[in-house]
């Protein structure tokens, strides 16, 4: 009897299916009249729905209004006098009383004022202006590859997830089969209670994981609504590593005398378009502009101003045009101490900013060497996790054949589910960090386009 059992266990197991492993097929596989959202139309929708872009729009707006506001301030100041009257009551010299003494009236008059020379502080204060509002546009294209950035982390940590959770869902079914098995065969005393209670630790272990898998998709799934703005989230397409396979296998293999080519070609398009570079560049430049600003006021200057007068009515004389007026005023100033004391800190704000300037080119540099460096590393690793997957898939295999024939136990079994889970999350890790990387690449160098990143990395 106990050996039609196991005869029986032995057949039940090579009925089961052999591919416990195999690979569902990812998020985003597009299915007809399914709704799908690209990574260009979660960059577009992130664009759109960024409050910080919005603002960054409206200083600019505003710094315009400056500008012509600058403009404005050198141009003549131009008066215009409203009708007035004034009325004596009585003449104290006179003999009697003599009301009114006298009556006269201001009908219009027209003036024109307009600075000559004020120690060539507009031209330098346009300067200003224009370098602000430079700036303010630099500010605006970090924050625009800021938001490319956040955009793509969270589609592709999206895509990641549910990639994991797949795989989660996977190892959960294996160990979900070697606990059925296990129960078999504890039911005929085939294995020792401590196999068994494995096998069932195993399954809750991997359960958990798979829930854990679970909650890393909602959250990141919900970065991901509130980036783009919408409400429910689409399909997503899967990332297309077919198109990146000529850029892993070549930054995989590049050589040390190529990478410092690379390093430096990368270097010299981030150290021209980088935003956050030229914006320390251009901040420098208007503490230099303040310096010569502040020692304007060593000179003198100089205001012209011109009354046509107007037509006037008095009592005694009628209705009659005053006499227009010309006046010429300037100004020097005498403390001088002021000034320069004024300077001095103006030179030292300046030192600061050439500091800030030296800063902010070094942290490029070490953040351009090390986001180079983890893509290099990621597109090896990328290639050797492929290759580790597919050998540990080929040794679980073999494991869980030889379990269905009850040649091993449990825990081998689970070694070998183990091996492929981590050589598996180490593959999925890698791709969407190699993704991540480039991403990250593109901004620090300003790059228009992904492509034009992958151009370079290529050549």
């Amino acid at each position: 009897m106990k050996k039609n059992n196991i005869l029986i266990i032995i057949v039940f197991l090579i009925m089961l299916p052999v591919g416990v492993f195999a690979e569902d097929e990812p998020i985003g596989v597009e299915t007809t009249g399914t709704i799908t959202l690209s990574i260009e139309q979660a960059r577009s929708l992130a664009l759109a729905n960024s409050r910080s872009l919005a603002k960054y729009n409206l200083t600019m707006q505003n710094n315009r209004l400056d500008d012509i506001a600058q403009v404005f301030s050198n141009l003549p100041s131009l008066s215009l006098g409203g009708p007035s009257a004034s009325i004596g009551l009585w003449n104290a010299g006179g003999e009697g009383v003599n009301f009114p003494d006298s009556l006269s009236g201001n009908i219009i008059s027209f003036g024109v004022s307009q600075k000559i020379f004020n120690g060539g502080k507009s031209i330098v204060l346009a300067s200003i202006n224009k370098i602000s509002s430079e700036i303010t546009r630099k500010e605006a294209l970090a924050e625009y590859y800021a938001v490319l950035d956040a955009a793509d982390t969270a589609y592709y940590n999206v895509l990641q997830s549910a990639v994991s959770l797949e795989a989660a869902e996977s190892t959960l079914q294996t160990a979900a089969f070697a606990l059925s098995v296990a129960e078999i065969r504890s039911a005929n005393g085939m294995i020792k209670p401590g196999d068994y209670l494995q096998a069932l630790a195993e399954k809750e272990t991997r359960e958990n994981a798979r829930n854990q898998a679970k909650r890393d998709l909602a959250l990141n799934s919900a970065k991901l609504k509130a980036i783009t703005g919408i409400a429910e989230l689409p399909v997503l397409e899967t990332a297309d590593f077919d198109a990146y396979e000529t850029l892993i296998s070549h930054l995989s293999e590049i050589s040390d005398e190529k990478l410092d080519g690379l390093y430096a070609d990368l270097w010299k398009a981030a150290a021209a378009g980088n935003p956050g570079l030229t914006r320390a560049s251009l901040s420098s430049q208007i503490a230099k502009k303040n310096v010569t600003l502040a020692g304007r006021d060593y000179l003198p200057t100089l205001n012209a101003g011109f009354n046509l007068g107007g037509w006037g009515y008095s009592v005694q004389d009628g209705i009659k045009l005053s006499p227009g007026s010309f006046s010429l005023s300037g100004s020097i100033p005498l403390d001088f101490w002021v000034t320069a004391n004024t300077v001095a800190k103006r030179k030292i704000t300046l030192e600061q900013s050439n500091l800030d300037y030296l800063g902010a080119e070094s942290s490029l540099e070490l953040e351009l060497q090390t986001t180079l460096l983890s893509l290099l590393s990621q597109a090896e690793t990328v290639l050797s996790s492929r290759r580790a997957c597919d050998y540990a898939e080929k040794h679980f295999e073999y494991v869980i054949e030889l379990y269905r024939l009850g040649q091993n136990s449990v825990s081998e079994l689970s070694d070998a589910a183990a091996l492929v889970s981590s050589n598996r999350n180490q593959r999925i890790r890698a791709e969407f960090g190699f993704l991540g990387s480039l991403s990250k690449l593109r901004s620090l160098g300003a790059f228009a386009s992904e492509s034009d990143l992958m151009e370079l990395l290529l050549s």
